[in-house]
């Protein structure tokens, strides 16, 4: 198909294009950017006409509960979820059921998600077999099955010898570590230490829970050289170490979440299920610090921390209640009321959902590398155009992810996808939007 996207507003945050012009894609490929030669004969036109045409997002943990947990999620439904907020790369923790440490697995999802013609999906493999913290996995092998990288996910790792051994393994081989810090015995607990948790009885998280996990990993890093990737950060202490190690020159990169962004303990309110997180909703000033701290580059990309809950498992008591959120349909829109409220241009606010998520995913990402994440003449066309004027309300109801529950329930946010392209095709269009 030869597609031809007039009159956008083509924002390209790696080379800081920010105009009104055309762009032309065939066999998969954007051909031109700005103007389109006379002789380009599209087979279809976009009036796109203002909306925004952006790289597809790059979302770094998303859940899609496929294998194990289907009841929970297909990789239909959350593929489809996928294309329909923008995200077309995603990233999957291997913390599904069995866990993604056999090739065969991972190359049976890889398999899965090609034919469904969404996404591009990009596996994290187990870092230990079972993730169960005692027996580093085949690196290597995983790793040509198409891993980009090795991860615990949420599975605690109490052996420091078993940690230090596979980050010595990835580092011999280039491959990039994906931790969580949180240490296993400290942070049993469901809420964020602090008044509130004391107030409903909640057993408490302390913020040392993620400042002991850092500078175990930091200290590591040092001996082994190896390259690690923060998952999710939740405090102002959190942030004020990563700072440090990367202006001591440490190989780290980490995210946080945009429920983290947007929300504190006290939205926990009269134990609201839907603010079961991992890891918990911490205090304002510390969801003030990841704010500054994804503004500052401190913090490398935003993620939806998609994780799709059933019903079952989702309406229990609080503490009872399984931890997660649906989130890939809602991440342009967080971020962009994060963007708007920071003051943020729309370039820079894009680029922790595009080019920088690629940069943490360097070299894994093979022949997609040189143009994911961006508008480049000759590049994969990978876009997400969207409406920034648009204005929207949460209706779980509506999502096309099997996950019904959303901490923004009922919230109004900036910002509506009206098509997703992912390698040159529609993927995903919305109802009269074009």
């Amino acid at each position: 198909m030869k597609l031809l996207i007039k009159n956008g507003r083509l924002i390209d945050p790696a080379s800081g294009l920010d105009q009104t012009g055309d762009l032309a894609i065939a066999a998969g490929r954007i051909v031109s950017i700005g103007s389109v030669s006379a002789d380009f004969h599209a087979s279809r036109t976009i009036d796109a006409g203002g909306l925004v045409v952006a790289p597809g997002l790059v979302d770094l943990a998303a859940r899609l509960r496929e294998p194990g947990h289907e009841h929970e999620g297909m990789l239909e439904s959350e593929m489809a979820a996928a294309v329909a907020g923008g995200v077309t790369s995603l990233v999957c923790p291997p913390d599904t059921d069995p866990p993604l440490d056999e090739p065969g697995l991972v190359e049976m999802l890889k398999f899965r998600a090609r034919n469904l013609n969404h996404a591009h999906l990009y596996p994290l493999g187990a870092l230990t077999r079972g993730l169960a913290g005692e027996a580093i996995t085949e690196m290597a092998e995983l790793t040509e099955a198409g891993c980009v990288g090795f991860s615990q996910a949420d599975a605690p790792l109490t052996d420091t010898l078993v940690l230090q051994r596979s980050m010595q393994y990835a580092s011999t081989f280039g491959y990039t570590v994906w931790l969580r810090p949180q240490d296993a015995h400290l942070g049993k607990g469901v809420a964020a230490s602090g008044a509130l948790a004391t107030r409903l009885g909640l057993s408490g998280v302390p913020v040392i829970a993620e400042t002991i996990a850092l500078h175990v990993i930091f200290e590591l890093m040092r001996v082994t050289g190896a390259r690690v990737h923060l998952c999710r950060l939740s405090s102002a202490a959190g942030i004020a170490l990563v700072r440090r190690a990367k202006d001591e020159g440490l190989p780290v990169t980490c995210d946080v979440s945009a429920n983290h962004l947007h929300l504190t303990d006290i939205d926990i309110g009269y134990f609201n299920a839907a603010m079961r997180l991992t890891p918990p909703l911490r205090q304002q000033r510390d969801r003030d610090a990841i704010r500054a701290g994804l503004a500052d580059g401190t913090v490398d990309a935003l993620v939806s921390d998609h994780t799709p809950v059933d019903e079952d498992n989702k309406n229990l008591p609080f503490a009872e209640a399984e931890p997660g959120s649906t989130g890939l349909e809602l991440l342009l829109s967080l971020a962009l009321k994060w963007g708007d409220e920071q003051g943020l241009p729309l370039t820079k606010t894009l680029a922790r959902l595009t080019c920088d998520p690629v940069r943490v995913l360097g070299e894994s990402l093979g022949s997609l590398g040189s143009s994911a994440g961006r508008l480049v003449q000759g590049g994969v066309a990978d876009l997400c155009l969207f409406d920034p004027a648009a204005r929207w309300t949460v209706e779980p109801a509506k999502f096309r992810s099997q996950g019904r529950h959303s901490p923004f329930s009922g919230y109004e946010l900036p910002g509506r996808v009206a098509a997703t392209i992912v390698a040159g095709q529609v993927a995903f269009e919305a109802p009269a939007a074009l």
